[in-house]
């Protein structure tokens, strides 16, 4: 049946506020605990109020990290269809606002879904074992900022301070230090053995990874962040995802600004890919020549290495595209 109620919801740690519209222009509002049997309860009383059907329903929600799970876990199971949309996305769609509460972001939320239900892209659960290998990430990437606020502030200081003061630094954060290490060192063999256990995910990371420069750590987060290559399949729209791609900033004959990339970017990913870049410069001899011919040209060393940035994205994507790892003197079958 065709979907003609739409469901804003706004999602906090303890209450979920829900708006629901037909036209884009009425609302009924409702709002419940956010857990399991609450948000079971909920759905079964709008069921009996309205007399609709699952198939009639598309909920709409900000991404609220793991305070979304109870509710996108009922969705899943029920098979009601669900957009998970960008906060930004969602707040700059609106226009110009005034006032924000909970009740009020869930019609702007179902007034969003209501006004772009053409458009609308739908979400699909991850498979289990890249939820297990996102929360693994996750974790490790918490570990090794610890371990960066720790042990670089001790390092920086060795020419500024007396030495005993800092070997008392250092005595103070050893044991710290030493279970960090461990604690990262066990994190990544699980990360190496789960993807050793699923055979599609062991194929991506050895395309991934047979691009210079490109590690485990970064070809793993870039499944993540692709769903797979699923959800992101093109190189371009990964590159503007992850704040490589650069954009023009002009207008009529007095605005001439620089081309520069945006700062709206999965910063994360962004950083990966900078330091995957400054290892491809470093070892592997065609991208450094490259790298060394543009800065001898007078191009700017940042824009230069965002260019190895985009070349790796693009190998990556080949890689996968076509099922085959990377060859530096790649001959077409056609050629």
């Amino acid at each position: 049946m065709e979907t003609v109620y739409f469901l804003g919801i706004d999602v906090s740690k303890k209450m979920i506020d829900s708006a629901l519209t037909i036209n884009g222009k009425d609302y009924h509002q409702n709002q419940a605990q956010n857990t399991s049997k609450a948000i079971g309860i909920f759905f079964a009383e709008m069921r009996k109020m309205f007399g609709i059907t699952d198939s009639q329903i598309v909920v709409c929600m900000e991404h609220t990290g793991i305070y979304c799970l109870p509710l996108l876990d009922f969705l899943t199971e029920n098979n009601i269809k669900t957009c998970l949309e960008s906060a930004l996305k969602i707040k700059k769609s609106q226009g110009l606002t005034r006032g924000k509460s909970d009740k009020i972001d869930a019609m702007r939320i179902a007034h969003y879904a209501y006004k772009n239900r053409e458009e609308l892209h739908l979400w699909k659960p991850e498979r289990d074992v890249v939820q297990r290998l996102k929360a693994l990430m996750v974790t490790r990437d918490r570990l090794v900022k610890i371990r960066t606020q720790l042990a670089v502030p001790i390092n920086e200081c060795e020419e500024f301070i007396e030495e005993s003061i800092r070997q008392d630094m250092v005595k103070s954060c050893r044991r710290t230090l030493k279970a960090l290490e461990v604690d990262i060192s066990n994190i990544e063999k699980a990360i190496k053995d789960l993807i050793k256990e699923d055979s599609q995910l062991t194929k991506q990371v050895k395309l991934a990874t047979s691009v210079p420069g490109i590690g485990i750590i970064t070809a793993t987060n870039m499944i993540i962040t692709t769903g797979e290559f699923i959800k992101i399949s093109d190189a371009k729209k990964f590159a503007c995802y992850t704040g490589v791609a650069p954009f023009p900033h002009r207008s009529g004959t007095t605005i001439r600004g620089k081309t520069r990339v945006s700062s709206l970017a999965n910063m994360n990913m962004k950083k990966l890919l900078h330091l995957a870049a400054m290892s491809a410069v470093g070892y592997n001899e065609e991208l450094k020549a490259f790298y060394t011919r543009k800065v001898e040209t007078g191009k700017n060393k940042m824009s230069v290495l965002n260019a190895v940035r985009n070349k790796l994205i693009s190998r990556v994507f080949a890689c996968v595209k076509n099922n085959r790892v990377y060859q530096k003197n790649y001959s077409h079958a056609l050629a």
